[in-house]
């Protein structure tokens, strides 16, 4: 391929991926699907190889670009009419916390653990899952929290609160995760194993297997989801 060559099919490349952005809308990235990231990437990729690839012809390489195009923006339109076919394409809202308790078989279906789910609770200013009545894990992959309503903390003089050393930790500390004690913060909180356990049986929980999470709260109370949660 010549430089001239070269020229021809850069400026046509350009001039089409132009044409057809405008044609195709403005779309935030934060708003975003999975389908639309996929599509932005073909094209992206078709027009590279338009450029670099010689023996694919002009033709050719324009008609697949104007192809992908032409199918997502068909795709797009009647995404926006059939909601069968945008939750096919795009997915839909996954419930990840309801009524406080932490649904596992959500969390394993999109792909998250314990620690991702308290980094995007974090980025909504909730430091404590006990604070959590409801959240929804979006189709861009945000998360979306409705907190608890009139929630009051538990008074130290609750039986069973740890008050030891939570001054010194802002954020819930995990306990338990995925049926495993986490030694190591315990011993951060000056907290025994014994301890714990009686937490568990003032809940009705006879076993650590039993819980999916637990943590310590910044007010000392311990919040405790079991594997259980319908």
């Amino acid at each position: 391929m010549d430089a001239a060559g070269m020229t021809v099919r850069i400026l046509c490349s350009f001039f089409v991926l132009i044409l057809l952005t405008r044609i195709m809308g403005r779309k935030e990235i934060s708003q975003m699907t999975f389908f639309n990231f996929v599509s932005a990437i073909v094209i992206g990729t078709l027009g590279g190889a338009l450029i670099t690839d010689s023996s694919l012809s002009l033709g050719m390489g324009l008609l697949s670009i104007v192809g992908w195009s032409v199918l997502t923006i068909i795709i797009g339109y009647v995404d926006i009419k059939s909601k069968g076919v945008r939750n096919v394409v795009n997915g839909e809202p996954v419930v990840l916390i309801k009524d406080g308790n932490i649904f596992e078989s959500a969390l394993k279906r999109c792909r998250l653990d314990i620690d991702s789910l308290q980094v995007l609770l974090r980025k909504k200013d909730v430091f404590a899952l006990n604070d959590v009545e409801t959240a929804i894990f979006e189709m861009d992959g945000s998360l979306s929290v409705k907190k608890k309503s009139g929630k009051e903390p538990l008074t130290k003089a609750d039986a069973g609160v740890f008050q030891s050393k939570t001054s010194q930790h802002p954020v819930a500390m995990q306990l338990i995760e995925n049926g495993r004690i986490i030694f190591t913060n315990l011993e951060k909180l000056n907290a025994s194993e014994i301890w714990l356990l009686a937490q568990l049986r003032k809940r009705g929980i006879s076993a650590v297997e039993e819980v999916f999470y637990a943590e310590l709260e910044p007010d000392g109370s311990v919040y405790i989801d079991k594997f259980a949660d319908k």
